[in-house]
């Protein structure tokens, strides 16, 4: 987002803030009351922006350990790619995925990758702030040779052996996320990727001489629902964070605020009903402020066209090099960022380029209630596929009740124009004869649209490939 529209949102929500102070100052209410309820709603406002990333990883765990069988340490997987019950952020229905939700409170862990043949894997590496430690498979550090990734406690003393790629994370916890590339939708593709994606590893390191069997658990056709939760439920897994995690010498500033939410490390968090109030009025503001920063716009990828990179440029640097910049902490961007997805990468634009579109050609929002045209040009520069995903709008997650979310590349029956590009048709029908190149929406909400690059190749870069806004058709 252009710092100078981030500017403008500063100011118009200062505004407000001052205006509704003044009305306040105006009536004479300065009670300690009134003042401990100011504080605790703006506060809380804010630590729903600051915690966006570990609360959006800690939505996933808790899914994965409640709806499945999955314990930590393991690897929950989808046995076919995901439908509308993945309730993830703009999760990819092109793709098998696996997930290791990892603790190494009791010592290091390594997760295995194999090598790419037969299948290979684009994998990243995330600490519970969805920072990326590292990118695995062939455009990540085991450049598709396989490797042991070796995940190393924040308090870790000792030894590190040889032939492993050491990652020492700053928290206990995190997340792999691990995409088995698909070929194709055709059963044997999808068996052959659910195949090698089953010969990933995780075990502990001090088991590395002679590691257990890997517990795998499908999730496949489970209702999991990660989405975020904009009321006082936040908080309660701001806590979990807080008392799993140590304090980052970057985020200390943050001790004290939350400590006058209730959230503390080491005691109970029992917040009363007076409070639970506030703070859902708080989370809903900050839904409202993160919303409008999206509205509002990020950078696009070219000028006059509406697509964008589906993270912030401030946001991507800073993570990308662990916020090591100390006049740089972009919070702000990065909350907006974790409400539309999840996972951290290492190197952007090498496995995979995502690109976002919430506004057609003409500037309006998508909605479902209506009928659009994508044209995706011939030679799309990509090694692998490309693929063109419709989410809820409100929800950045998969419409729901919906049998197909995406056209892709790799799709079945995909037709071509005689020129070698591709209409995608986006509405509650298909147009005669286009059901392979259809995605259906919900007539009754409004969508937006991410387009997936796997394997982007320079044209995309350099900009002699470009990808046209969506149109509404008659």
């Amino acid at each position: 987002m252009p710092k100078v529209r981030i500017h403008m949102l500063r100011v118009a929500f200062t505004a407000l803030a001052l205006l509704a102070g003044t009305a306040s100052v105006a009536a004479g209410d300065l009670s300690p009351e009134s003042l401990q309820q100011r504080a605790i709603e703006r506060r809380a406002t804010d630590a729903v922006i600051w915690g966006m990333p570990a609360v959006n990883a800690d939505l996933m765990l808790q899914e994965a350990l409640s709806k499945t069988k999955a314990k930590v340490n393991e690897i929950v997987y989808w046995s076919r790619p995901v439908n509308w019950k993945n309730q993830t952020l703009t999760p990819n229905p092109d793709s098998i995925y696996l997930m290791s939700f990892w603790n190494v409170k009791d010592g290091p862990i390594v997760i295995e990758i194999p090598p790419a043949e037969g299948g290979s894997i684009a994998g990243n590496i995330v600490n519970a702030w969805q920072m990326p430690l590292e990118d695995a498979g062939p455009e990540g550090a085991d450049k598709g040779k396989g490797g042991k990734y070796l995940i190393l406690p924040p308090d870790y003393m000792g030894e590190v052996p040889e032939g492993v790629i050491a990652l020492r994370s700053d928290t206990f916890t995190g997340f792999a996320l691990l995409r088995s590339n698909l070929k194709s939708h055709s059963d044997a593709d999808i068996e052959k990727s659910v195949a090698y994606g089953k010969t990933v590893k995780i075990y502990k390191m001090s088991e590395a001489s002679k590691p257990p069997a890997t517990a795998f658990t499908d999730a496949y056709d489970v209702l999991f629902d990660s989405t975020i939760r904009y009321d006082a439920s936040f908080f309660d897994n701001l806590n979990r964070i807080v008392q799993t995690e140590p304090w980052l010498e970057r985020d200390r500033i943050m001790i004290d605020h939350l400590k006058s939410l209730g959230i503390e490390k080491g005691k109970p968090y029992q917040p009363n009903p007076e409070t639970r109030k506030l703070l859902d009025a708080a989370a809903a503001e900050a839904k409202a402020e993160l919303s409008a920063r999206y509205d509002a716009g990020f950078p696009v990828i070219n000028e006059g066209i509406r697509w964008f990179p589906a993270g912030l440029p401030d946001m991507v640097a800073a993570a990308k090099d662990a916020y090591a910049d100390p006049n740089s902490y972009p919070v702000d961007a990065r909350g907006v960022t974790y409400t539309l997805g999840f996972t951290g990468i290492k190197h952007i634009g090498t496995a995979q380029f995502y690109l976002m579109a919430n506004k057609d050609k003409d500037g309006n929002a998508f909605d479902g209630s209506a009928n659009y045209r994508l044209v995706v040009p011939k030679d799309a520069p990509v090694k692998q596929y490309w693929s063109v995903t419709a989410y809820d709008r409100e929800t950045h997650a998969l419409i729901r009740n919906m049998d197909k979310a995406s056209v892709a590349s790799i799709g079945e029956g995909v037709q071509k124009n005689a020129d070698g590009s591709v209409d995608v048709y986006f509405g509650a029908k298909a147009p005669a004869g286009k059901e392979a190149n259809w995605v259906p929406v919900d007539p009754a909400r409004k969508f937006e649209l991410l387009f997936r690059l796997y394997g982007p190749e320079k044209p995309l870069f350099e900009k002699s490939w470009k990808l046209p806004d969506a149109e509404k058709m008659p």
